[in-house]
């Protein structure tokens, strides 16, 4: 059943490392995943840019920060769609570069019949591409492991992160946020078979696998319940370690643990979501031009948070299967 799985697994994700080797090796470079070498444009893609003004508030106005706490973290910049210095750069250069994953399921991953990336957040990078270059832009998707997000974005070697990347104040702290566009919660993935009941005791003496730099290391650090912690470059390395037997469980993002498992009948979430995880669209801190355009992508995207929205439509598509019930997106906040 175990052997099976992975195997399956492997056919309709992006190929993982199977051996810890390799998985380091992945982790110290950002791999091109769309469109050859790095600096290559992605193919074109339909679909023009809605029409819809926005209140102007300065392509590089950014007001005073107040102190950054677990209940405002959250907050962005208002919308504009005024073009400043990272947007101009960003036509300049006739296309925009993306750090994404290509190996969760529903939300970034490489399509098996058609070889493109597809998901949640793939669909919200196309929108802020067409919104900022217009109808068929050219994007350049970069695989970036979970530990190397925000490097790419203070390196500039990418444009913006849509990796469901979740809003906190530590990170904030080193990159700017759009407002949020999924509200998840860490949960643990075990196999179902398993003794494993929660983020709990349950957890004493087991392996419990996380992606290094993710929220769920973090919560680890600060309480690990008697666990043995592994960390990997990618979580979807968690549900392979899973599946060979070399770990007990995961800690996660509800929403990826979710994907994972719709691919694996043998694993399933335990207990509840512990945290909140807010996901943002993350940027350099200097680009406050681009968080405002992102910001305005976002406010188009939600629209009336009716079924026929944007964000409704690609919910739908995308994550409802596995995550039902959700109403609507998360509403934005603002801090100025």
């Amino acid at each position: 059943m175990r052997a099976r799985g992975l195997l399956n697994l492997r056919a309709v994700l992006a190929p993982v490392a199977a051996g810890m080797c390799v998985m380091a090796t992945a982790a110290a470079v950002l791999v091109p995943a769309l469109g050859g070498a790095a600096g290559e444009a992605g193919r074109g893609r339909g679909g023009a840019a809605p029409a819809v003004t926005h209140r102007a508030y300065g392509p590089g106005a950014a007001p005073a920060v107040a102190r950054c706490t677990a209940r405002n973290a959250a907050e962005s910049l208002r919308p504009s769609s005024e073009d400043g210095p990272a947007v101009s750069r960003i036509k300049k250069k006739g296309q925009l570069v993306v750090g994404v994953d290509q190996n969760t399921y529903r939300w970034g991953y490489r399509d098996p019949v058609t070889g493109e990336l597809a998901g949640f957040d793939i669909d919200l990078a196309w929108a802020v591409a067409e919104d900022i270059l217009g109808p068929h832009p050219k994007v350049v998707f970069k695989a970036v492991p979970t530990s190397q997000r925000i490097p790419a974005l203070q390196k500039r070697t990418v444009d913006m992160v849509v990796r469901t990347m979740t809003i906190n104040c530590a990170r904030k702290e080193q990159v700017a946020f759009s407002t949020a566009y999924f509200q998840g919660g860490q949960q643990v993935l075990a196999p179902k078979a398993s003794e494993i009941a929660a983020f709990d005791d349950s957890l004493r003496g087991k392996r419990v696998c996380t992606a290094a730099g993710s929220t769920g290391e973090s919560e680890l650090s600060a309480q690990r319940h008697g666990a043995k912690v592994l960390t990997v470059p990618n979580q979807l390395d968690c549900l392979v370690l899973l599946q060979l037997g070399e770990a007990d469980a995961v800690v996660t993002d509800n929403a990826l643990a979710a994907a994972q498992a719709a691919q694996d009948p043998a694993v399933e979430l335990k207990g509840r979501p512990f945290t909140d995880e807010p996901y943002g669209v993350a940027m350099n801190k200097g680009d406050t031009d681009l968080v405002r355009r992102v910001n305005k992508v976002l406010d188009d995207y939600r629209g009336d948070g009716g079924a026929g929205s944007p964000w409704m439509r690609a919910y739908r598509k995308w994550l409802q299967a596995d995550l039902p019930g959700i109403s609507g997106p998360p509403a934005p906040e603002y801090r100025d």
